[in-house]
């Protein structure tokens, strides 16, 4: 006999079967196991919004061996993750296999460690129904806005839309925050500034006001007035202050700030950082052992365990002395209606350093687990302190201010500092020669320039990630599967790091405005969201809150049906078709935008667009090159035109040269060294060679060590 312990993940499987040893079976759901059917609604809006639950494609074998396994299980843990999605996903496998979910079946865990995983299963709990229900309430309420809506968006707009409870705020905003960028209407400001020296050592000061406060220097006409009236002005410092600042450790990680950091600092997207992250928490292979490098990646809670506390403080102390260290541990407050389930996000013990366990991980992961490694650190650290100094400086009845501002101590600074979006402006720094009131300092010159008020930034997958938090939309869970869903829907594209509407989003977003309020209002949202909350706390009934959502819904729904039908603007361009001679547009679909005939279907012409085509030659055949997307893994790669005839197909540029060592085809690579692309190139087999070679040092390095 054995104890079943049931997880969600394969990898999460194989890391805690390690911990528990020969007297637990450890299975994996790989996730949900049921789901509402996606040939029909699956809701039962007449009795109490009854969810129609089918097991879902491709888990038939891993419910039958869940079933064989429990047949001859002495004890079930189900041990799915610590959410609300993990805590359905147990509660539908406790109605699977005949479990009464009031029995202390149910094991959660923060972290995936042999400690941790032996604590959570000596204290399992019943199923908490107020979880199951929350779940349910949004699994119900997203399924039913949908499935009424997107029919709805397929006959007023076009086929193979869809419209979601939180997707289609968040396309609302980004639409909002594009034409808010193209109304604005730039303004002219001057900045004035004189150069001054004292002892031998020159400095800036910014031109201020007068006594009566700070004006504002509108013109170039104001400004030359302002510097034609000071010709000959004597300086003097009539304010001179001293002090210091204090910058206080950022906070620990939460889902979101994750997600935002990542994206300032690595360049990641929410759906790569969640993908690398649920990697570093399921366990990674360290010298044979299996073990979760950080705590659980989905909260929204800033507390930190005590032990953890005590295990930072003893590796600051250690590490960087007793100056780094505060007098008491800091503490974050979190904001309201959080789910403070779980602790933020950390890693899950100081002495696995990330140097130390890169030889394990792969370049994304060693990047990530630094990241958070370090904010977990530095947010238990000593403030960093800066010598702040200000003087005012009168010349005539006009006010110059020169500040500077000078780091003594870097205090968290020293491990990590955080990022910034790429529209904030970087600071000018100067350092002031010593000054006291009444000193007259020499005038040098006088700097001036224009400048005009900037539109408000596009969003970035950091600033929308922020802006829903702030709003009170979505959870920890959905920041990434929103961002990634509005893309895939062709709403939103990315340009460089800018998130900027589709003129088919714009069109959706214009239709849903004007159809089902409600459903793009950000405030509406957020309530909805409120309630939701309620359910998880135990405060209100999921059924209530779906009767009080659904009857205003349906008169929306219908009346959307009435509506009349939405034409998606195309971008035309003066490029013909060769087949009928129509002008081209453009057209998007989720492998990039590409050249099509107007005259569909009765002219099925496409091709890429002008900037796509590449100078060099097919190696192949001789016809052009193309950039293409591959289907499967969305990578960037350079394909022949005439597919299928000629499968010729690159990850780089070919440069037009041949391989000295096999003859085969070199194309252009990282920094533009040229590579081989013959798999059998000599060149190539040595170089995998001895990279194999280099890793398997470095393992047994590490292995020799421990």
């Amino acid at each position: 006999m054995y104890n079943l312990l049931i997880v969600e993940s394969p990898t999460k499987c194989r890391t805690i079967g390690k911990f528990l040893g020969k007297d637990y079976k450890v299975l994996a759901s790989g996730g949900h196991i049921v789901d509402l059917p996606k040939s029909k609604i699956g809701v039962d809006v007449q009795h109490s919004f009854a969810p129609e639950y089918k097991t879902m494609a491709g888990k038939k074998e891993i419910v039958d061996e869940i079933k064989k396994a429990a047949k001859n299980a002495q004890k079930i843990f189900l041990a799915t993750d610590p959410d609300r999605e993990g805590e359905a996903i147990s509660w539908h496998i406790a109605h699977l296999l005949n479990i009464d979910e009031r029995d202390e079946c149910r094991v959660v865990f923060n972290e995936i460690t042999s400690q941790a995983v032996r604590e959570g299963i000596k204290h399992p709990r019943p199923i908490d129904r107020n979880l199951v229900d929350a779940q349910q309430a949004r699994r119900v309420l997203d399924r039913l806005v949908g499935y009424e809506i997107s029919p709805v968006l397929w006959r007023k707009v076009k086929t193979g839309l869809s419209a979601g409870r939180v997707q289609s705020p968040a396309v609302k905003l980004i639409v909002e925050r594009q034409r808010a960028i193209d109304s604005f209407v730039p303004e002219e400001y001057w900045l004035l500034g004189v150069v001054l020296m004292k002892e031998r050592k020159k400095f800036t000061a910014s031109f201020y006001g007068t006594a009566e406060g700070k004006l504002e220097l509108k013109t170039k006409k104001q400004t030359e007035q302002i510097i034609s009236s000071l010709e000959g002005a004597e300086y003097v410092v009539t304010k001179y202050k001293e002090g210091k600042k204090k910058q206080h450790a950022p906070s620990p990680f939460t889902t979101s700030l994750l997600q935002q950091e990542a994206s300032r600092k690595l360049g990641f997207s929410a759906k790569r950082t969640m993908s690398v992250a649920q990697s570093l928490y399921e366990g990674i292979e360290i010298n044979g052992e299996g073990v979760g490098l950080i705590t659980y990646i989905r909260t929204d809670s800033l507390r930190i365990a005590a032990e953890a506390i005590t295990e930072v403080r003893e590796y600051i102390g250690g590490k960087y002395g007793a100056e780094y260290l505060p007098a008491s541990p800091n503490f974050y407050k979190s904001k309201k209606n959080i789910q403070d389930a779980h602790e933020s996000i950390r890693p899950t013990s100081l002495s696995r350093e990330p140097e130390s366990v890169r030889a394990f991980l792969s370049a994304d992961q060693f990047k990530l687990y630094k990241l958070i490694f370090e904010r977990f650190v530095a947010c238990q650290m000593s403030e960093a302190v800066y010598k702040t100094k200000s003087a005012d400086i009168a010349a005539g009845k006009y006010i110059f201010r020169a500040t500077a501002s000078e780091r003594v101590f870097d205090g968290f600074m020293s491990v990590y500092i955080e990022g910034k979006d790429n529209e904030e402006a970087k600071e000018k720094k100067q350092t002031l020669p010593p000054l006291a009131e009444g000193d007259k300092p020499s005038f040098i010159e006088f700097k001036y320039d224009q400048h005009f008020t900037e539109p408000p930034p596009y969003y970035t997958e950091a600033s929308l990630v922020k802006e829903l938090e702030e709003q009170g939309i979505g959870r920890p869970s959905t920041y990434a599967p929103i961002i990634s869903t509005i893309i895939e829907r062709q709403y939103v594209e990315r340009v460089q790091k800018k998130l900027v509407p589709t003129a088919l989003g714009i069109c959706v977003n214009d239709f849903m405005t004007k159809s089902f309020p409600d459903i793009v209002d950000v405030h509406f949202t957020a309530v909805l969201e409120t309630k939701l909350d309620k359910v998880e706390e135990g405060d209100k009934n999921w059924v209530d809150v779906m009767k009080e959502f659904y009857t205003p819904f349906e008169k929306s729904v219908e009346q959307a049906g009435n509506s009349e039908r939405v034409k998606v603007p195309v971008e035309e361009t003066d490029i013909k078709c060769e087949k009928c001679g129509r002008n081209m547009v453009i057209r998007s679909s989720r492998f990039g935008k590409f050249l099509a005939c107007p005259g569909y279907p009765e002219c099925k012409n496409t091709k890429p667009l002008p900037e796509d085509e590449v100078s060099v030659p097919c190696p192949k055949c001789g016809g052009k090159l193309v950039k293409k997307t591959s289907k499967k893994s969305f990578k960037k790669f350079y394909g022949c035109e005439n597919y299928p005839d000629c499968d010729f197909a690159a990850p780089g540029l070919p440069t037009g040269e041949k391989c000295p060592e096999c003859g085969g085809i070199l194309v252009s690579g990282f920094k533009g060294r040229a590579f081989c692309i013959n798999p059998d190139c000599p060149t190539r087999l040595k170089k995998q060679a001895e990279e194999q070679e280099k890793t398997e040092k470095k393992t047994a390095g590490k292995r020799t060590k421990s």
